[in-house]
């Protein structure tokens, strides 16, 4: 198997347990603060970063590492995850799916500014075609325009695709997991102060759902899916890996319906199925990762 292909499979995996993130996150919202979510998710995170950090013995990052964790830091840890819980107040899961659709986009814009990728012309025609069919399939469900919602999320969206092209060029240097590890505990003096300000009144009205949905954000949002994803998009390419987000909101409705009983419909996997064409050749056209990041992935 060579190596961009376990860069897609990496990314796959990373991308399924993202899905659940905003199924997960709509949940804890209806128990936890917004505010107290980000912080608990990224401070509890960080406290099992930092020991996966010393059970493994990692090096401290040098100094010209410093600036690039803490723009993933703010991006991934601080920024998506704080924006999108505030957003979640006001729009709906699905409402969500517009801006979802989005950003492939952004991350492979931030991926030729950040890490000098160039996809090929039809790589931007297939990648805008398959945000477009999310976004239309959004809209097809009745989602309506949401000022505070929709400006919410679209800053979690940019800041999300700075974070995630970002992080992935590191990794050719640090390491996926080491990458997220690191932005985690240079965030969580912040998040442990955040905690304690916005520390709620009582933790007894809050239902087991909003328990989980915790529980999943931090474990599974916030630390396992990154060490996946990170190093799919260090093996295989930002912009090309980066694409496979276009199918993330389809399992997250999927999810949805598993959790919440929604109903999937004849719509979805059609929309679903012009998307994976639309993955698939969008794939094809990104070009080849540079070759300082795939050596340093393999390594």
């Amino acid at each position: 198997m060579d190596e961009k292909t376990r860069g897609w499979i990496n990314g796959f995996i990373g991308m399924t347990i993202f899905a659940g993130s905003l199924p997960a996150t709509r949940l804890a919202v209806g128990g936890f603060d917004p505010v107290f979510l980000t912080a608990a998710r990224g401070g509890l995170a960080g406290l099992c970063a930092l020991a996966l950090l010393a059970l493994f013995r990692q090096k401290k990052p040098q100094r010209a590492e410093i600036g690039p964790l803490v723009v993933v830091a703010l991006g991934v840890v601080v920024g998506f995850p704080l924006l999108t819980a505030l957003a979640l107040q006001y729009v709906s899961s699905a409402h969500s799916l517009v801006f979802i659709g989005l950003l492939p986009l952004s991350t492979a814009i931030f991926a030729v500014w950040r890490a000098g990728e160039r996809p090929q012309p039809a790589f931007w025609l297939f990648s805008g075609l398959g945000s477009a069919l999310v976004v239309g399939f959004a809209f097809s469900q009745g989602v309506s325009i949401t000022p505070a919602g929709d400006l919410l999320m679209l800053g979690a969206i940019i800041v999300c695709g700075l974070g995630y092209a970002e992080g992935a060029r590191l990794s050719r240097r640090l390491g996926g997991w080491q990458v997220v590890c690191w932005a985690l505990a240079l965030s969580l003096p912040l998040m442990l102060a955040l905690a304690l300000l916005s520390w709620p009144a009582s933790f007894g009205a809050i239902a087991p759902p909003a328990w989980a949905g915790l529980v999943y954000v931090t474990l599974f949002s916030m630390l396992i899916g990154f060490f996946f994803w990170y190093r799919g998009l260090a093996q295989g390419g930002i912009a090309a890996v980066g694409q496979l987000q276009l199918l993330q909101p389809f399992f997250g409705l999927l999810l949805a319906a598993w959790l919440l009983g929604e109903t999937v419909t004849a719509a979805m996997l059609a929309t679903s199925a012009g998307v994976v064409v639309c993955v698939f050749a969008a794939r094809r056209f990104a070009g080849r990762a540079p070759a300082e990041q795939r050596a340093n992935a393999s390594s």
